[in-house]
């Protein structure tokens, strides 16, 4: 944008403005836009709902955070940056204890990860996602439990009522739960009402829980809150993410693993 004395912008190069800020920023807060645009306070906020509205941001109080990129479905996920999800699933792995209990939901960076849990550690996994079920079936060395119910072709898991209940029936040592977005101050999200109860589900089944995400997701928002910050005792990023965004999770508690370098 050529540069303009904010004060003197019009309505829509103000929002426009103020998504560029998100950008930079990964959120903004209403107050400190005001000032910096010589407006008021309710200008900005009228533009940050406007621009909610749009899908644009995610509105939260005092501000707005970016949304995560929206979730393709799962086949096109899965010929998506198989590297560098092979390389997070290679760390996400050494959190993995003999003779433990897994729960693992959906996802292509998840079936990744049960590609790499290893075969000699006699451990029992519970998934809700037939692929993955598929993936250790054609291994040797594990107990496998798929949880049943309503299967979403999109998501490719069974979600609904059937399958929280055979979740909360479950009592397991780790659980993996897709993450559609992550945020170090309000936590993990997601896109569907009935996906999100189910990964609720997942964590509160779970001794300990262990977000494994791709860069994009960090510092976004979906629709549905899934748990708070506080109930994630591990996160697992790219090599390349910055010391400062790793920091603003382990300022919360979180023990963050950084990946090997993906290869090329």
């Amino acid at each position: 944008m050529a540069k303009v004395n904010p004060g003197e912008m019009l309505p829509q190069e103000r929002q426009q403005w103020i998504l560029d800020r998100l950008r930079q920023r990964g959120r903004v807060v209403a107050l400190e836009l005001a000032a910096e645009c010589a407006v008021s306070e309710d200008s900005v906020r009228r533009d940050l709902r406007e621009l909610a509205a749009q899908g644009l941001c995610k509105r939260v109080y005092g501000g707005a955070l970016p949304l995560s990129a929206a979730v393709a479905p799962l086949k096109q996920r899965r010929q998506e940056h198989a590297g560098r999800k092979l390389a997070l699933a290679r760390k996400a792995v050494t959190l993995v204890r003999q003779g433990q209990v897994l729960l693992i939901d959906a996802g292509s960076t998840n079936a990744a990860i049960a590609a790499a849990l290893p075969s000699d550690f006699g451990l029992t996994v519970v998934t809700n996602a037939p692929d993955i079920a598929q993936i250790l079936l054609e291994r040797e060395g594990f107990g496998i439990l798929l949880i049943g119910g309503r299967v979403d072709a999109r998501i490719g898991a069974a979600v609904g009522a059937q399958a929280v209940q055979e979740i909360q029936r479950v009592r397991a040592d780790l659980c993996f739960p897709g993450a559609c977005a992550v945020d170090a101050s309000s936590g993990l999200w997601g896109f569907d009402s009935e996906e999100a109860l189910l990964k609720r589900a997942m964590v509160e089944a779970s001794g300990e829980t262990v977000v494994v995400a791709t860069s994009d997701k960090l510092g976004t928002v979906a629709t549905h809150r899934v748990a708070g910050i506080d109930e994630v005792q591990h996160l697992v990023v790219e090599h390349d993410v910055g010391r400062a965004l790793r920091a603003s999770f382990s300022a919360h508690g979180l023990v963050v693993h950084r990946a090997d370098p993906a290869a090329a």
